[in-house]
């Protein structure tokens, strides 16, 4: 799983500029005043072959008693304690502040493996002037500029080294072949804990603890009808007796992991809450991630026709990026509807792990540029020539051709519908990417 980094330090010193460096996004609003950021923002990093997990947070103050800092503690203590490695982030600027004491005091009582980086360091990554940060007691300084790129680099190799990512990466278990890794994502009781607990008892199916290779993730072997599978649940599992509760505790580190180790996730929403924005944000990941998926309705029983006209139009309205994605309307309670899940799971599985020939594709490619050609852009036409297969899981499709820069997203669209309708592909993300051929010529005078 992906390791997960926090970033935390008192108000104003670039949390959210770093975060979005890192990340290579704009998603954390920035600022030149304290106090913007009050909520955990959620993002990728990668650098070279790994890739974490980078948590922002507010300005921290562990000694805050009431108000919004307070608050704002509270979420930052939560990512801390989600957090494989944090990155203290302190002002250079400014200097070490008392503000700056408390918070090493808090981390060093944890114990949890640290990174001091000072930021807005440009001009100053050479110079004396870091020193003084030595004096919190945490080891090493890493001097970056968050705002010009400076020392992120550096900063990444460190995290890497602390973590030992590397000795991990080339001692992981490859997964056994036939085995589909299932995720079981959504929000706090939407019903999880019910469905699997009932998948465990009504099928019969031997389960046991495996342990986890993180904090608390723990996996449930089990097999159906000859198909085995590794549950992956967000919620903690773990063993009463001879009988298998589940912990309904929503950590969204939990789930972005199980999404990202994971073939396929079972998205289960509530038809008695609606789609709310937190639904949409879990789907957009698993979209982001590539992973497959099933869509499930929970609690269907519990709704009546007018509350189930009004979630079928919140599902076109606040997911159709997941129309390809089997529908299901279940109740785990009365253990209605759960069968045919099973089925879009495996076929949900199959669909992602898709083999394509060259031959049937360009065939296909070709036929749907004979059967609507791409819109011409200029003097050009976009010529597509052949295409062929570049990963699974999800499926990738390469088209070779020239000019295919000016191919529209909208034509996009048009071939994966092609696709999709020969391969018979469901529950799968599908991407297509373009690639024109060089020019022999344009270097020649």
């Amino acid at each position: 799983m992906k390791p997960v980094m926090a970033l935390v330090g008192r108000p104003n010193v670039g949390k959210s500029t770093l975060f979005n460096r890192l990340t290579k996004s704009r998603d954390a609003i920035v600022a030149d005043f304290a106090g913007l950021t009050r909520d955990r923002h959620y993002g990728n990093a990668r650098h070279g072959a790994h890739e974490f997990i980078v948590i922002d947070t507010g300005g921290f103050e562990p000694t805050a008693e009431s108000g919004i800092y307070k608050e704002m503690a509270k979420q930052t203590q939560q990512a801390v304690a989600e957090a494989d490695i944090v990155v203290f982030v302190v002002d250079s600027r400014a200097g070490v502040s008392a503000h700056d004491h408390d918070i090493a005091n808090y981390l060093r009582r944890l114990g949890k493996p640290t990174i001091i980086t000072a930021n807005k360091a440009e001009g100053m990554l050479e110079g004396p002037q870091l020193a003084e940060f030595y004096e919190l007691g945490l080891g090493d300084v890493e001097g970056v500029s968050a705002a010009h790129g400076q020392g992120i680099r550096s900063l990444l190799d460190k995290a890497v080294e602390t973590l030992n990512l590397v000795e991990e990466e080339e001692g992981a278990e490859p997964q056994q072949a036939g085995i589909i890794k299932l995720a079981v994502a959504g929000r706090p009781n939407v019903g999880k804990s019910t469905l699997i607990n009932t998948w465990l008892g009504e099928e019969r199916l031997v389960a046991f603890d495996l342990p986890g290779t993180t904090r608390d993730a723990i996996s449930v072997p089990f097999e159906r009808n000859g198909q085995k599978f590794e549950l992956i649940d967000t919620a903690g599992l773990r063993r009463k007796g001879k009988v298998f509760e589940a912990i309904e505790k929503f950590s969204v580190v939990k789930t972005l992991q199980a999404i990202e180790s994971s073939n396929v996730v079972l998205l289960l929403l509530d038809a008695t809450q609606g789609i709310t924005d937190q639904d949409a944000h879990i789907a957009g990941y698993i979209l982001e991630s590539g992973r497959a998926v099933v869509l499930a309705v929970n609690k269907w029983d519990a709704v009546d026709d007018y509350q189930r006209e009004t979630l079928r139009r919140q599902l076109e309205a606040r997911l159709p990026f997941l129309k390809f994605a089997d529908l299901h309307f279940i109740s785990a309670k009365k253990r209605q509807g759960i069968g045919p899940v099973w089925n879009s799971i495996v076929q949900a599985h199959k669909s992602a792990f898709v083999k394509m020939t060259t031959p049937v594709l360009t065939r296909l490619l070709l036929e749907a540029v004979q059967f609507q050609t791409p819109k011409r852009a200029g003097m050009f036409r976009p010529k597509l020539r052949y295409a062929h297969q570049g990963g699974m899981n999800p499926p990738v499709i390469v088209v070779h051709g020239n000019s295919l820069e000016h191919v529209t997203d909208a034509y996009k669209r048009f071939l994966e519908g092609r696709f999709r309708k020969e391969f018979k592909l469901t529950g799968t993300p599908m991407r297509i990417e373009m690639r024109t051929s060089k020019n022999p010529y344009a270097d020649k005078e």
